[in-house]
């Protein structure tokens, strides 16, 4: 009796079990599918063989489980692409399934590698044909303006830059007359802050250094290397000696200042505001009053002027520098237009300026898996997980809550991924999910909210609820974007869980509708396997 049991034991723990192929002839890399067959309880959980177990044959492709219910049990057919590309008589090892940690395994089986025969005395030889001269292609214009143009245009842009500054360089170092560069170091003066942020020291070595410089130029060329002392007293000797008609006065007064300016620089006093703007009206009264006592320089005095004379070039250079550099890139936005139209302006104006959303679209994308239960997904670059705990109002119903996302509110695209994990299986209401999902987004910042829905089906035929449409998004407490942003919210159950994808996304009109697309069209969804 004790035998007859132990004969019926593989028999009934292999009957759960089998294993199947194809075909047991193929030809030299042609593809043998090899399949598992398990038949067991919803509680079950089933490990299936994985890797290179099937030596000498080779795994090319793993297949998806194929799940059917019969009688309140799984069937689980899981199947493998298997090839050799050697001749001869193989046999597939047997495989070892794990139900419940249990170890079950399958019946090897033999297959037939067939060789391809090539029948050289039927097939038609021909001698080698000798080289032929080829005409060359004809030029292609419009491949050629595809690279000259912005290769023109980057070239014209750095010119007009370096001209740009050079012409900033050279306005700097081209001297004024001294009479207008004293003027208009007044009133840079006057657009400063220094009095202000209480900066007297700054302000007051500023206007000194502004009076000496004129007087400099203009009177004695000893100015700047001397003390206000000395200053002052050479100041007296040109008026003693008749060389300038100067009141003494307006010696007295900027005798006043200097010696003020002395105290604020060197003996650290803050002056008052009220005192400092006076004697700046102070000086530009006495710089005035020296252009009044000193005669106008000729017409003659002028043109021997060798500085004078250098800044009137580069004044002509500069001014047909930027005549060009207008003029070629008015040629290139031409040629932009006559060439592609409203889409050769934009391409243009994006290789100059750059453009996120066109580097998305174009860029190297990446799929990839994420949450429980499982959403598959290609997306311009990898979601980031959220740290957000799950809310206490739904922690008795979830398990396990995960949130990816690309972005952030007010980018040009936004994604959020949100997958649920149920602790319990059971049926969901998708429409009230969806209007719940809805109701989130407002909280979450989404104002004036246009709402079209309808139901969307997966590439694999998994349905779904869709809503779609426009709003503005908050971004803080009182700022409300103004351009409404376009969005599709994308809602799947299951009764293990819930998956949603929302895409937000600023449309552009040229790409953010085709990331749109392609993000929606490679959703995949893949049912748990936990309890099968």
């Amino acid at each position: 009796m004790l035998s007859f049991l132990l004969c019926l034991i593989p028999v009934v723990s292999f009957s759960q079990v089998t294993s199947s192929i194809d075909s047991t002839s193929v030809k030299i890399g042609e593809e043998i599918q090899y399949s598992i067959q398990v038949m067991v309880d919803t509680t079950d959980v089933v490990i299936f063989p994985e890797g290179q177990s099937f030596l000498p044959l080779e795994v090319i492709e793993s297949y998806k489980i194929d799940t059917t219910i019969e009688q309140a049990k799984y069937r689980l057919i899981k199947k493998y692409g298997l090839t050799q590309f050697d001749s001869g008589k193989f046999t597939i090892p047997a495989q070892r399934v794990m139900i419940n940690n249990k170890a079950f395994v399958t019946d090897s089986t033999k297959v037939e590698i067939r060789d391809v025969v090539v029948d050289t005395t039927k097939q038609k030889m021909f001698d080698i044909k000798p080289a032929v001269d080829v005409d060359r292609p004809p030029f292609d214009f419009k491949k050629f303006l595809l690279w000259v143009v912005p290769i023109l245009a980057i070239i014209g842009i750095l010119v007009f830059i370096f001209f740009r500054r050079k012409k900033r360089k050279e306005a700097k170092e081209v001297i004024l007359p001294p009479y207008e560069e004293a003027i208009f170091a007044l009133k840079k003066l006057d657009d400063s802050h220094l009095l202000k942020e209480h900066k007297s020291k700054e302000y007051y070595s500023n206007l000194t250094e502004i009076v000496k410089r004129y007087l400099d130029r203009e009177v004695d060329d000893t100015v700047l290397e001397s003390t206000s002392d000395e200053l002052i007293e050479r100041l007296i000797l040109h008026k003693d000696a008749g060389h300038f008609d100067f009141d003494r006065e307006t010696i007295r007064h900027l005798d006043q200042i200097l010696k003020r300016a002395d105290l604020v620089k060197f003996a650290k006093m803050q002056q008052a505001e009220g005192q400092a703007q006076a004697d700046r009206s102070t000086i530009e009264e006495i710089i005035n009053e020296t252009h009044e006592v000193i005669p106008e320089p000729t017409e003659e005095e002028l043109l021997e002027n060798e500085q004078y004379l250098e800044a009137l070039r580069k004044k002509r250079e500069r001014k047909k520098w930027m005549v060009g550099a207008t003029t070629l890139i008015g040629a290139l936005l031409v040629s932009a237009l006559v060439y592609g139209g409203v889409k050769g302006f934009d391409n243009l104006k994006d290789l100059l300026f750059g453009n996120e959303i066109r580097e998305l679209a174009e860029g190297r994308w990446v799929k990839s898996e994420y949450g429980n239960p499982m959403v598959i997904i290609e997306t311009p670059k990898v979601l980031l997980r959220a740290d957000i705990p799950t809310p206490e109002g739904l922690q008795s119903t979830v398990k396990d809550l995960s949130v990816f996302t690309l972005g952030k509110k007010g980018d040009d695209l936004y994604i959020v991924l949100t997958t649920s994990k149920f602790r319990q299986a059971h049926e969901v209401d998708l429409q009230e999910t969806l209007e719940s999902s809805l109701t989130e987004l407002e909280k979450g910042g989404a104002k004036n909210m246009v709402v079209k829905q309808d139901e969307f089906e997966t590439n694999k035929g998994i349905k779904g609820l869709r809503a779609y449409g426009e709003f503005n998004i908050q971004v803080s407490n009182n700022e409300v974007l103004k351009d409404a942003s376009s969005y599709e919210l994308l809602l799947f159950a299951q009764p293990e869980g819930v998956q949603q994808v929302l895409i937000v996304y600023n449309d552009d009109g040229r790409f953010a509708e085709g990331i749109k697309k392609r993000i929606a069209e490679s959703i995949e969804l893949e049912i748990s396997e936990t309890k099968r």
